[in-house]
């Protein structure tokens, strides 16, 4: 066994890893609520991995109902080290075609009304987010992706909003504008939780359609389903060849202990209440009080 465990948060069409060695789904209990569904755990290649269907088994919950924190916190407390996410999105530009995928490095976020972190109660923490994924694993994702046969284009701005309604025209020409390249309902406020659990986050986006820019048409949903389908035998192919590719051994990343820098209340001041529902994020702080 390696020191990674990977944990990976399934989109739209991917609600489970039937490549998995020794599969068992476990609930896991969190303080911040209820996840969006049971857990699937495992492995490939040695590698433990832990899988959430983000809108649960059966497409379920919808984007501005997901409890983010909870899915961040579960795979924390499974001893996660590293976060892949996988997204449907709509594309913005015409060279991100639909059956296309995107390995992201920028996000804008538009969404609201999420809770979008795990600090508040008294205890303060302002995260650095200038680089919201992980440049080490979404580099081997790439790599990972192209393997398996995708059209990859990298890197792009992941425009994030609220949802669950798609976009009206002018908004989609107004982010086009902004320079985003794809649009999706999820990224956020996940990868802010990921990187206040000390996670470092990857997306792997799949180009379902052209957003309503693109042809003076609407989004349709039967073609995103269809192209879904396909899309989702390359993602767990593309997870297949980022384990089997891992290092052995998992060198540090910053991100691994970006708290030690974040969090500014002085622990004499945090009420013990707040301590104990972030006994998982902070578990590696606490240990070195």
């Amino acid at each position: 066994m390696t020191d990674w465990r990977l944990g990976i948060i399934g989109g739209s069409g991917l609600y489970a890893l039937d490549v998995l060695e020794n599969p068992e789904w476990v609930m896991v209990d969190s303080p911040w609520g209820a996840p969006s569904d049971a857990v699937l755990t495992g492995t490939i290649a040695g590698v433990s991995l832990a899988f959430l269907p983000r809108h649960g088994r059966g497409h379920r919950i919808p984007p501005h109902q997901l409890n983010a924190r909870a899915n961040i916190d579960v795979l924390k407390r499974l001893g996660c080290t590293d976060i892949l996410a996988v997204s449907a999105v709509g594309s913005l530009r015409e060279d991100f075609a639909p059956g296309d995928f995107v390995v992201i490095d920028q996000i804008i976020d538009r969404t609201h009304s999420r809770p979008s972190s795990f600090f508040e109660d008294g205890i303060v923490a302002h995260v650095p987010m200038a680089d919201p994924v992980c440049p080490r694993l979404s580099g081997l994702t790439v790599t990972a992706a192209r393997a398996a046969g995708a059209t990859v284009h990298t890197p792009a701005t992941y425009l994030a909003m609220q949802g669950p309604q798609f976009s009206t025209r002018a908004e989609s020409r107004l982010y086009q504008s902004w320079g985003a390249g794809i649009i999706g309902m999820t990224a956020m406020p996940e990868a802010r939780l990921a990187r206040e659990a000390e996670l470092p986050y990857a997306l792997l986006a799949m180009v379902t359609d052209y957003d309503c820019w693109h042809d003076g048409g609407d989004v349709d949903i039967t073609d995103i389903m269809r192209v879904m389908a396909a899309n989702a035998d390359i993602a767990r192919e593309t997870i297949v060849n980022l384990v089997e590719a891992l290092p052995h051994d998992r060198s540090a990343s910053p991100i691994d202990t970006v708290l030690d820098t974040a969090i500014i209340t002085t622990a004499d001041a945090w009420p013990s209440t707040s301590t104990a529902r972030l006994d998982a994020i902070m578990a590696r702080v606490n240990g070195r009080r």
